[in-house]
Parts: structure tokens; sequence; C-alpha cells
């Protein structure tokens, strides 16, 4: 009898696959982006009002929302000019900065980021920003929270679905949610990204950074600041980052198709 629900299980979970056009993969996917974008504003607006945000009169977050502006117009016309408008398909970009001194950054479904200011005296220019913009946007946009929350679900939940989960488990799934995407610390420690999932949040932030016109080579300077800036403990966004010899690797083994977008190129 085990065996049989074990095989109906992995039946059910091959038939939750789906082919991620961003990447050209399949992923795990047991919810629908559209749920999880109503799921992301909700949680997103309760964010807001929790966490002090900078008006766009400060500097700091007119960077932000100048730096998101430019990345989601770029990649919103490449991947339109490719015909693969669906990959945004309900977004509605926001970018907020929120008043704290934690390093980190994140994006939900339908491209609502926050950057905290504890990030900025790592990043210090606009340019390496864009690069921490892109990758957390590329993690959104390669569904990568998505593909985790699934897992998730499928450890903890038996792989119910998302609107069942939330009527007979609510809180728990909020909290998948919530650490699923990196979102604040009151809920545990955050899922940790797959080594495929960074490497691809890292070629195809490149690219994205690249398309919005900052230079992708300030990738690894500020990656070098950020694994400095660890210390004693890493700051929260390296939590479950990888930050060593092997990131500067495949960076540079990315770099050359990331210049192909970059238009600065001398």
């Amino acid at each position: 009898m085990k065996n049989i629900l074990f095989l109906i299980l992995i039946a059910g979970l091959l038939g939750g696959c789906a082919m991620n056009l961003v990447t050209g993969r399949n992923q795990l996917s047991l919810v629908q982006e559209s749920e999880l974008q109503v799921m992301a504003l909700a949680q997103y607006n309760a964010f807001l009002t929790e966490n002090k945000t900078l008006s766009n009169s400060n500097s700091s977050a007119a960077m932000v929302d100048r730096v998101g502006g430019r990345i989601a117009n770029a990649i919103t016309k490449y991947y339109t000019a490719k015909g693969q408008g669906a990959v945004l398909e309900g977004y509605k970009w926001e970018f907020n900065t929120v008043d704290s001194k934690d390093v980190n950054a994140w994006c939900m479904p339908g491209g609502k980021v926050v950057v905290y200011t504890g990030l900025l005296p790592v990043t210090q220019t606009e340019t390496a920003l864009a690069i921490v913009m892109g990758h957390e946007i590329a993690h959104a946009i390669a569904k990568h929270g998505s593909e985790r929350m699934s897992r998730a679900m499928v450890q903890q939940l038996g792989g119910t679905a998302l609107e069942v989960a939330l009527s007979q488990k609510p809180q728990q799934t909020r909290d998948l949610f919530m650490t699923s995407y990196g979102i604040g610390s009151q809920v545990g420690a955050m899922l940790p990204w797959s080594r495929q999932q960074e490497t691809e949040a890292d070629q195809f932030g490149l690219i994205f950074a690249a398309m919005a016109g900052y230079d992708p080579r300030e990738a690894i300077p500020f990656w070098q600041r950020m694994s400095a800036a660890g210390g004693a403990k890493q700051p929260e966004f390296l939590s479950t980052h990888p930050s060593d010899d092997t990131r500067m690797r495949k960076l540079n083994q990315f770099m050359p198709e990331a210049l192909k977008y970059y238009t600065g190129k001398k």
C-alpha cells in the first residue's frame, strides 16, 4: 500500500513539472503563478505596513526606484520582442527601500521588490545595486521561489494544493511563502537556494543588469565586497548564498554573454 501511495505521489510530482521559459529547464510547480501573485501582493502590503519605507524624495530610495525601473523596462522589451511576454504576465512592478540595517534584498512574484538600506554601504554604486537587483529579479522571473515553495509543500504539507493549504493551515502556508522568498526573519530561516537556482540567478541577473545599461563586470568586485562584509557573521543576504571562488569563476564564465547586452561596452 505504501509503495502504491509513493508511486501516486511521484506521478503527481512529475505532472506538476513545467518548462520555464527563462531557464529552459523543467521545474516542480505545484502552485499557479497567478495564485502566488495574489498572495505576494497581500504579503507585500502587510510587510510595508510593518516596516519603515523611505519616500522617493530620499536619494537612496530614488536610486532603487530608478535602477528597478530600468531593469524592468529592459527585460519587458526583451521578452516581448522574443514573443515570450508570458514570462512577465501579471507583473506590476513596485520598488521600495526599507530602513533597516539588514544586508538584504528580495523580489516577490509579480515584481514586488524591496531593498534594505543596510545593503547600500556594500553595493556602494548604482551599478553594483543593479547587479543585486538583477540577481533578485532573476530569482523571481525564473520562478525559483515557486519551485522552493512547491518542494516545501511536498515535504511539509504532503503536496496539498495552495488553495487547500491556505484554508486548512493558513499560518503555516504563509510562513512557507515568506521563507521561500527570503522575507523577514520572524518566520524562521530562509529556505536554501539550490546551487542550480543560484547559478541561474547569477547568470540571468548579469544579463538583466547589462540590458538596463549597467556594466556587468561590476559583479566581481561587488561579490568580493559582500563576502568580505560577512566577517564572523554573514549578512542575511549571504546566509544561503555561496560566496567563494566557484561563484567568481562562474561569473567570469557568464561575463562574455552578459557583455553582449551591455551597450556601454568599449
